[in-house]
């Protein structure tokens, strides 16, 4: 059922397909009506401060790079999407979760009924006025084959709070990518790789790279938004989590990591530990390769499991698969696998809640008692390990 090693190895919202149908029985459930009306839109949960929330998308082109998975495409293009604390919201139209192509090619990936993710609705204003001061900058990365929105609740919460995020579409690898000249770039990526162990460290590199090149481009750039370049910190789900691991261990710049849910995969992060805060956020209560990491982690490290959480708990794809008739078209196991039992909006809070207590912990130096132990507002949240 589950087709790769371990439900940890799948992506953000494109790797639910290893736990889809195929062929023609996928056909069939597509072609299914929904059981339910879909909503004309899905508002995601707003910020939890009324402050107003800015985002942008950027085209960077590593010239000195050829595109690892494509040579023949030239130099390696990325497209990024900023989200960042504004000074003001009006006059300004609330931004598209996504592209209306990349969107569809979302719901057939999923297997959503057609338009579900075009009607997701986020909170931020596009090109609102960003508030002037140097900014501390977190870096997001998606799961495997998934795409640079795919947390975009969680980016606008940080965003609120005093944070410049940018999440980067790795090319090639995101189920799709479309650039502003009007390109559509689909993933390349095999579902089931023959040899996995290289495609996972070959995928992982391609993404630490592209994570330091636009961390290099936004703190040299210092024009629109001005970086603290001595408070940055790498975050991920699923591959993106590994890939933030492996960005620590190479990069000094990066100051704190943090992973939703992803195995250690394509890095010797788990064999070599890191030396600086490392947080694991989880739905599984183990695997083999935090145990590793946990054997070798020579600083401040934790691991936090959700309880009724399912690996894709972490994005925002539960808020659109009730309105999006997901329960219809795959099997009852395979979707409590990727999403669990949790109520999306609490799976939501919860995320939130502690990925913004790390950050402020290390990069802000505020408490975060949170951290350290059970906690009467989340009770879902148990502390599996933890190093000081």
């Amino acid at each position: 059922m589950i087709r790769r090693r371990s439900l940890l190895a799948l992506a953000g919202l494109g790797g639910a397909a290893a736990l889809l149908p195929t062929g023609p029985a996928q056909a069939a459930q597509a072609s299914q009506p929904a059981q339910t009306a879909r909503p004309r839109t899905i508002d995601l949960p707003a910020p939890t401060t009324g402050r107003p929330v800015g985002t942008t998308t950027l085209h960077l082109v590593d010239r000195d790079r050829p595109d690892p998975f494509v040579p023949a495409a030239g130099p390696r293009e990325l497209m990024v999407q900023l989200w960042y604390p504004a000074r003001a919201a009006a006059g300004h139209p609330r931004a598209p979760y996504t592209t209306p192509r990349v969107a569809a090619a979302i719901d057939q990936r999923v297997s959503l009924d057609p338009g579900t993710i075009a009607a997701l609705r986020s909170t931020a204003r596009t090109d609102a006025p960003a508030l002037p001061g140097p900014l501390p900058l977190l870096l997001l990365g998606h799961g495997r084959t998934g795409l640079r929105s795919n947390c975009t609740a969680l980016a606008e919460e940080l965003a609120a709070h005093g944070y410049l995020v940018a999440s980067v579409d790795h090319t090639y690898d995101s189920l799709a990518v479309e650039f502003p000249d009007g390109r559509l770039v689909r993933t390349v990526l095999e579902d089931e790789p023959a040899d996995l162990e290289a495609a996972e460290r070959r995928e992982i590199a391609a993404r630490v790279a592209d994570l330091r090149f636009v961390t290099t481009e936004l703190t040299e750039r210092q024009d629109r938004f001005r970086v603290d370049g001595s408070r940055i910190g790498v975050l991920g789900h699923s591959m993106g989590g590994s890939a933030a691991a492996e960005t620590m261990r190479l990069d000094e710049r990066f100051r704190i990591g943090l992973n939703l849910d992803g195995g250690l995969f394509g890095s010797p992060v788990p064999d070599l530990g890191l030396d600086r805060p490392f947080l694991l956020l989880t739905s599984l209560a183990d695997h083999e390769t935090w145990q590793r990491w946990r054997s070798h982690q020579h600083a401040w490290g934790r691991q936090l499991r959700t309880l009724g959480a399912g690996h894709l708990s972490f994005t925002d794809l539960p808020h659109a698969a009730l309105p999006g008739n997901l329960p219809g078209h795959i099997p009852a196991d395979n979707y409590a696998a990727l999403l669990g039992t949790i109520a999306p909006a609490r799976a939501t809070e919860l995320t939130r809640a502690y990925t913004r207590a790390f950050a402020d912990h290390f990069l802000r130096g505020r408490p975060a008692p949170l951290l350290d132990g059970p906690s009467p507002r989340f009770p879902e949240v148990e502390l599996r390990w933890s190093r000081d």
